[in-house]
Order: C-alpha cells, then sequence, then structure tokens
C-alpha cells in the first residue's frame, strides 16, 4: 500500500522541486535475478554464476542486472505514493536520463527516493517528471539515477 497519497494536480503541482517520497526496502534475490534473465534472455554469467563471479567479477558476487532495478521503478512507487484523481489510466512515457551508477549485488535490498521535478498538462491528462534514485543499503552510492516521465489520463 502507499505511503502517501497526492490529492490530485493542485497538490501535485504544490510539490514540484520537492522529494515526495521514499518506498519500502525490497529485496533484490537471486531467484528474481534468475527470473529476469529468463524473461529477458540475459543470461551473462556476471548476472547467474555465483561461482565465477565470486572469482572473475570486481563485485565479488552476482549482481541485478540494470534493467531489473529499473523495471521494479513501478513496484517502487506504488509503495511510496499513489495519486488519487479521476485518472482512467497511468502509463510510462519514458525516461529522459538514465545511469546505473553502481552495482545492486544479488540479496541487497534496494529502495527508491522519488522527488518531482515537473507536472505539465497534456492534451488529456498530465504528465509527471521524476527524479528518481534508486539507493542500495549500506552502499554509499546510487544504483540508479533517472528522470522518468509518468502520464495519467
Amino acid at each position: 500500500m502507499a505511503a502517501r497519497t497526492i490529492e490530485g494536480i493542485e497538490e501535485l503541482k504544490s510539490l514540484v522541486g520537492q522529494e515526495v517520497a521514499a518506498s519500502d526496502w525490497v529485496e533484490v534475490t537471486q531467484s528474481r535475478i534468475n527470473d529476469f534473465a529468463d524473461a529477458t534472455e540475459d543470461h551473462q554469467w556476471i548476472h547467474l554464476d555465483a561461482e565465477r563471479a565470486a572469482t572473475d567479477s570486481p563485485f565479488k558476487t552476482t549482481i541485478a542486472h540494470g534493467f531489473l532495478t529499473l523495471s521494479l521503478l513501478p513496484h517502487l512507487a506504488a509503495q511510496a505514493f499513489s495519486v488519487s484523481g479521476n485518472w482512467r489510466m497511468g502509463i510510462n512515457y519514458g525516461l529522459n536520463r538514465l545511469r546505473f551508477i553502481s552495482p545492486v549485488p544479488s540479496g541487497s535490498r534496494i529502495r527508491a527516493r522519488f522527488a518531482l521535478q515537473a507536472v505539465e498538462e497534456v492534451i488529456g491528462g498530465v504528465q509527471l517528471t521524476w527524479a528518481v534514485t534508486v539507493e542500495v543499503e549500506g552502499s554509499q552510492k546510487p544504483s540508479l539515477a533517472a528522470e522518468w516521465l509518468v502520464r495519467y489520463y
């Protein structure tokens, strides 16, 4: 369940330039990494072969795919906040910027922080631009930084 409910467009507009919410911590298990590898057919050893990763990887363990971390944004956002309104649907519209800054080791926990950068009216709805940072518990550097576009119609 979302920790914060944002009451429509007017409240959204009042939040521009602010951090709005942070998600709960979510564990990135090896099973989740394996399932993502199967779904995307990206079976690179650095994600799947713990024995080889222990000796050949600079991280000394398997790591999540960057795109797995990215694909968790809707789930992390749903934990952190919801936007109420008379919406028929919400869609991912895209990304303006995306960086995979540091790895997410298997078994680690991540959370996302959401800062609202812009609220713009578009034909039939509204577009939100979120500055999203995904943190790895105990790490100095974030794993992901993105400018995420979401539209509500």
